[in-house]
């Protein structure tokens, strides 16, 4: 049973256009996912406030509020410098409401977003204007591409990452000259409550950015208003059909994210344990609650019981537990609900046939949705846990025969966001275009590239986040053409 702390006499006010005020909605209580306490409760906006601040959007487009291409770069530069500041409250805020455990919620929750608003900022001002030159015709003409604003933008964030999506909706949408209403998930809506503070405090157009909170019944309320121009949506595959179902509604563009079950191709000739920390920890840290997270791993046949001793090595030193202690790496998942749901996916895979690889340790705690993190194997490619997002600290494990079976069982899903492959550059290299996924990363990756398209094929989503092309989505090209008469 949750509890009551003091922390829940905070206010929490809903940004609509150039006003703070409370939620009228129904209110949204917020949990601890570690201790289970309840620390804050939202009004959620009701379906006047999503009028009110979709129209405040529309208005300050239409009277040209949004500013020259150097006051909207000065306006993302300082919300950075805003971020940046308070680093400490924001990380205060989603070790609480999220569970992100310090040891990574600095990178994954401040540093990240910082750094896309200040590429962003950058971004802003380069001319995107195209001269085609003349052709011959007749009669003899030049043309050139302009690019305008496509409208009002409503962005819908999920709840792992609050603050890399906002900056990626609102950042990205703002370098193109659109205003955006953006609603938070009900799961995490207090860090992008400060988020709106923290947009009036950098000195934003009054009506460019307004920030909600609410379920599905505010998601629908706003996706399905006239004035918007445009759909960011970041979550469930069953979620995104019915976002783009209203978009149809008005022949409305839509940018959606919808999550992944991505492979991790091990290669023969990689030691097993010279991989565990960059593959293991990729899709534990945030409790497993990340889109790309490379969950389908696959080992060569010769390599399986090495992996496999690596593995139970690497999970007997991973610290479950407290978030707020800097040696954990994997916390609690968002609710108990959740916590449910991703048990009930490793008790049907064990049930089903499959057997535990390698297991984690839960914290001595009766507080918390923790999930024992679980590495399964002895299962086919078609079995329900490795078709369908977790979403939780759990991986599971297939041996394949050679490299060409490797991408065939990689390519083998609905989804195609993510895909990871452990081995020499050059081998590495040479899969990369065969892998079905909107990222490919090599040994581990990097640190997020900021200035690279993110996105996926087939039920991973449609469009893409970040970089050029994440400003070129709220965008639209138009063509001007004129003949030329000397």
């Amino acid at each position: 049973m949750a509890t009551e702390t003091a922390q829940t006499t905070r206010r929490f006010d809903l940004r609509i256009g150039r006003s703070f005020e409370p939620g009228a909605g129904a209110p949204i209580p917020v949990f601890n996912p570690a201790t289970e306490e309840l620390i804050a409760k939202v009004g959620a906006a009701d379906a006047g406030q999503v009028r009110r601040a979709v129209r405040a959007a529309r208005g300050a487009l239409e009277r040209g509020e949004l500013g020259s291409a150097e006051e909207r770069a000065a306006c993302l530069h300082r919300l950075a410098d805003v971020m940046e500041a308070r680093t400490e409250e924001i990380l205060e805020s989603v070790v609480a409401e999220v569970g992100t455990p310090v040891s990574t919620a600095r990178g994954l929750h401040v540093s990240t977003p910082v750094r896309v608003l200040r590429w962003l900022a950058e971004a802003t001002l380069t001319d995107r204007t195209e001269y085609l030159g003349r052709e011959p015709g007749p009669p003899v003409n030049e043309a050139m591409v302009m690019y305008r604003p496509v409208g009002v933008v409503a962005g819908i964030a999920a709840y792992n990452y609050p603050l890399m999506f906002a900056a990626m909706k609102v950042g990205s949408a703002f370098a193109a000259g659109c205003p955006t209403v953006l609603l938070s998930s009900p799961h995490s809506p207090l860090t992008l409550l400060d988020f709106a503070r923290w947009v009036d405090e950098a000195g934003f157009p009054p009506d460019a950015v307004s920030v909600l909170a609410g379920g599905v019944e505010v998601a629908q309320e706003l996706i399905r208003r006239p004035e918007v121009a445009k759909i960011s949506f970041t979550g469930s595959v069953p979620a995104g059909t019915e976002v783009m179902k209203s978009a149809a509604d008005g022949l409305r563009g839509v940018v959606l994210e919808l999550g992944g079950k991505s492979a991790a191709i091990v290669l023969p000739s990689v030691d097993p344990a010279d991989v565990m920390d960059a593959l293991h920890t990729r899709y534990l840290r945030n409790a497993g609650q990340g889109c790309g997270s490379p969950t389908r791993i696959l080992v060569h046949r010769s390599r399986m019981e090495e992996f496999t001793e690596a593995s139970r090595t690497f999970y007997d030193e991973v610290v479950v537990g407290d978030p707020r202690d800097p040696d954990t790496l994997v916390g609690p998942v968002i609710g108990e609900q959740h916590r449910r749901r991703v048990q009930g996916y490793i008790d049907a895979a064990l049930n089903g046939g499959g057997h535990v690889l390698a297991e984690g340790r839960l914290p001595d705690t009766d507080r918390g949705w923790y999930v024992r993190p679980t590495l399964i194997g002895g299962l086919p490619n078609g079995a329900e846990i490795n078709q369908e997002e977790i979403f939780g600290p759990v991986a599971t494990v297939q041996s394949y025969d050679d490299v060409d079976e490797a991408v065939a069982l990689a390519n083998a899903t609905k989804f195609g966001l993510h895909a990871s492959v452990f081995g020499p550059h050059d081998e590495a290299m040479a899969l990369a275009p065969r892998l079905e996924a909107g990222l490919v990363t090599f040994n581990g990756g990097a640190p997020v590239r900021v200035d690279a398209p993110n996105g996926g094929w087939k039920e991973s989503g449609i469009g893409r986040e970040r970089g050029e092309a994440g400003i070129r989505e709220y965008l639209e090209p138009v063509t001007v053409q004129w003949p030329v008469t000397a």
